[in-house]
């Protein structure tokens, strides 16, 4: 099966252990991993980490890391994916270069990916969490037409759940 998304302007490719060092560059950037891993920095080996599961994940069950890049231009416009939310089931997440930002990439990039995993991937759910204070994300997250579930502890504070049903 061939796992790449296309959108109106975007294509979402599965990584490969060739895409470390881009991944690194982009995942270590202090305004993208601000929301995304509570401003930790990731290591060279949790990225390859991440990578290697996302690769036994697409081939096991059609998910994992995608990144995203323009359709007219090949830079890297950032990353999306599928990924585990303890036992609950599958959150989409993403992250994307500051210069991408206010474009509508986001909302089109997890909307690929939401729509990939409750068309062919056929879960009944999506999930979605988002850390309070991060607005940007509350307004993707709702305009993939995800409604709130619960409210639970983070590292930082507050965290909203989200789902969409199919």
């Amino acid at each position: 099966m061939d796992h790449v998304l296309t959108t109106e302007r975007l294509i979402l490719r599965p990584v490969t252990v060739h895409d470390h060092a881009e991944l690194m560059a982009h995942w270590t950037g202090a305004d993208v991993r601000r929301f995304l891993f509570d401003g930790a920095v990731l290591s060279p080996a949790e990225i390859t980490g991440a990578i290697e599961d996302s690769v036994r994940d697409f081939a096991a069950g059609g998910y994992g890391l995608w990144l995203i890049r323009g359709k007219e231009a090949a830079d890297l416009v950032g990353a999306a994916g599928l990924r585990p939310l303890e036992q609950l089931g599958l959150e989409v997440f993403y992250s994307l270069e500051p210069g991408a930002w206010g474009k509508g990439y986001a909302t089109e990039a997890a909307g690929a990916v939401v729509e990939h995993a409750l068309g062919p991937l056929g879960l009944p759910e999506v999930l979605a969490e988002v850390d309070e204070g991060n607005a940007a994300s509350v307004a993707v997250v709702e305009r993939l037409g995800m409604a709130p579930f619960a409210v639970v502890p983070g590292l930082l504070g507050p965290m909203t759940r989200y789902r969409r049903t199919r």
